[in-house]
């Protein structure tokens, strides 16, 4: 499947904020339209690194990374996803690659959390050289544990 990969634009929020609201993962988190608008908003606002991948002229993913966010040294990769309707296509693979470019011109490593019962993420990390170094019990929402995954970069 052809997609480019661009930085985030306002006009792109309402239509990437609908869509998380409608996917179960992000039903569990609490999500809502003017939450995921908000905290997207934000991210740009302080210039945190914010791309989406677009298919024709449809955004169909997108990642969030905060660059200083863990330990205020190596990038965080906040939040990262695609419609169902196009898992498999090699846009998730896309957008960790620019993720990971951009991340290793400011440092060695790159850290995310995944949910514990996130098995397919899980994979899909594990399979870009991501392993998985620690848990946090309850850490976003009280019944859910997040694992946390590390990348060496360089």
């Amino acid at each position: 499947m052809e997609f480019t990969i661009r930085s985030m634009q306002t006009k792109d929020l309402p239509l990437l904020a609908a869509w998380m609201v409608e996917t179960p993962l992000w039903q569990r988190y609490g999500v809502t339209l003017d939450k995921a608008i908000a905290n997207f908003e934000r991210g740009m606002a302080r210039g945190e690194w914010l791309i989406v991948a677009q298919v024709d002229d449809s955004v169909c993913g997108f990642a969030w990374v905060i660059p200083q966010g863990t330990f205020g040294r190596s990038p965080y990769l906040r939040l990262i996803g695609v419609q169902a309707d196009k898992a498999s296509s090699g846009i998730g693979t896309g957008l960790m690659a620019e993720v990971e470019r951009k991340s290793a011109e400011v440092a060695s490593d790159i850290f995310l959390l995944v949910s514990d019962f996130n098995t397919g993420a899980q994979a899909f990390y594990k399979q870009r050289g991501y392993v998985q170094i620690g848990a946090i019990e309850a850490y976003v929402v009280p019944d859910i544990t997040e694992l946390i995954f590390r990348k060496r970069l360089k």
